[in-house]
């Protein structure tokens, strides 16, 4: 579902949902790890330096800055996402905020990696702009985030079952892209499709992330036993499973 306007985010809620998915955060995000490593593939980023991992989760992407001789930060909203980032050693720091109030000075960070939390700020100009101030003269920046487009698979069944799709509203690829390109970034859209043996099993993959809060809030009478036993006869589906599609800003320093 598309919308420029402005998100209201409620950040406490949404820090609260993914701090639920934060102990079986890493056995359901293949699809953040799929989107980082294609955003990776862009970034030249071999001599060591500051770097902070914004929007860190549990992690994965710090450990492996960490591992290639970064001194990371690991910035993330949520206290239990940051807590298994801790448990695992996979920053040198570790700092709890909101990417639209970033706490980093300007000019002080080399590196500055944010893959796949930007979808989850209400203004994606002024936290891009934000997160560049904080950068060097040299410094380098690399997003990902969600655009419109996104999970058409579960608003496809749920209408088909006559019910409202619960799924959040985002921007359109056209307007990130533009926005991207004008704060001096090379940006480009690509769609990356998951596969599920089930229906149910995409769905976890949502909340196993913490990617099920709604920005509009928890909706009433979601479906019950009956209905999600439907939702196989109407999930998209090919020879390698149930699809779960996504749509894909990219963002890099020029």
């Amino acid at each position: 579902m598309s919308s420029n306007a402005p998100i209201q985010v409620d950040k406490k809620a949404l820090a609260q949902a993914f701090g639920r998915a934060a102990k079986q955060y890493d056995h359901f995000a293949a699809f953040q790890r799929t989107v980082g490593e294609q955003l990776l593939a862009h970034c030249d980023w071999h001599k060591p330096g500051l770097l902070v991992d914004a929007g860190a989760g549990s992690g994965w992407f710090s450990r492996y800055f960490r591992g290639q001789g970064h001194c990371v930060t690991a910035f993330d909203l949520s206290s239990g996402m940051l807590q298994q980032a801790v448990q695992q050693h996979s920053a040198d720091h570790y700092v709890r905020g909101d990417l639209e109030a970033f706490p980093f000075l300007a000019q002080s960070v080399d590196y500055l990696w944010s893959n796949l939390a930007l979808q989850w700020c209400s203004d994606f100009r002024q936290t891009v702009q934000q997160l560049q101030r904080s950068l060097t003269a040299q410094g380098k920046l690399a997003i990902s985030t969600l655009a419109a487009g996104s999970l058409p698979e579960i608003e496809q069944v749920w209408q088909r079952l006559g019910r409202s799709a619960p799924i959040n509203r985002w921007s359109s690829a056209e307007s990130l892209l533009a926005t991207a390109e004008s704060l001096g970034l090379t940006a480009w859209q690509a769609p990356i499709i998951c596969h599920f043996s089930s229906p149910l099993d995409a769905l976890w993959s949502l909340k196993g992330i913490g990617a099920s809060h709604l920005h509009a809030g928890r909706q009433a009478g979601l479906g019950g036993r009956a209905f999600f036993h439907q939702l196989a006869d109407h999930w998209p589906r090919d020879e390698q499973g149930y699809r779960l599609t996504y749509q894909i800003v990219f963002g890099v320093s020029r």
